[in-house]
């Protein structure tokens, strides 16, 4: 198969076994994202999270996917070593019944972008800096998809918009964008 018209698809994979809860990926994605970069360490802003089971001493890290505007449908149970999971806590979505993966200033959902920037990282910073390789950075080629997905601008706005309404979040853009709304 020709996957010259593909995309890439960046994923982090995760070896549970190897994580021992240091959350040095949640501390380095936190200052990488804060305004200006590097400025500070505020958890909140982290895209990839560290759940700890404390009985069995397992860490695991979750990190930030796609956004959701609804509620689960389900809510399955796992069962692990005799030990039950909400089907949250592995979940990494931002979605309006849980306050993880939301900026902390304005509410909106939070999404990891592998660290991209102007220069760009070979490696998203989490992986970088997990000492224990429990954080594996995978490339993979894919044939491109005909439907044109939702950018994060879109997600974002549409977010806005099912808390506080169309109308408002316009006026916003508009005085943002210098062509305050007369009236």
């Amino acid at each position: 198969m020709n996957l010259s018209n593909g995309r890439t698809i960046k994923t982090i994979r995760i070896d549970v076994a190897k994580c021992n809860g240091c959350r040095a990926c949640e501390v380095i994605c936190a200052s990488f994202h804060a305004k200006p970069r590097y400025s500070s360490t505020n958890p909140a802003r982290s895209r990839i999270r560290v759940i700890r089971d404390q009985v069995a001493d397992i860490y695991l890290p979750v990190y930030a996917g796609k956004y959701t505007a609804a509620e689960c449908a389900g809510r399955d149970k796992y069962v692990i070593d005799g030990r039950e999971y909400d089907e949250c806590a592995f979940c990494r979505a931002s979605c309006p019944s849980r306050d993880i993966f939301k900026e902390p200033d304005s509410d909106l959902p939070l999404k990891c972008d592998m660290c991209e920037s102007d220069p760009t990282v070979k490696e998203p910073w989490c992986v970088q800096w997990c000492l224990a390789e429990a954080l594996v950075f995978e490339e993979r080629q894919v044939a491109e998809d005909k439907a044109p997905a939702l950018d994060d601008v879109d997600i974002g706005l549409t977010a806005l918009a099912n808390t506080h309404g169309w109308p408002k979040v316009l006026d916003a853009v508009g005085r943002m964008g210098g062509t305050e709304k007369k009236g």
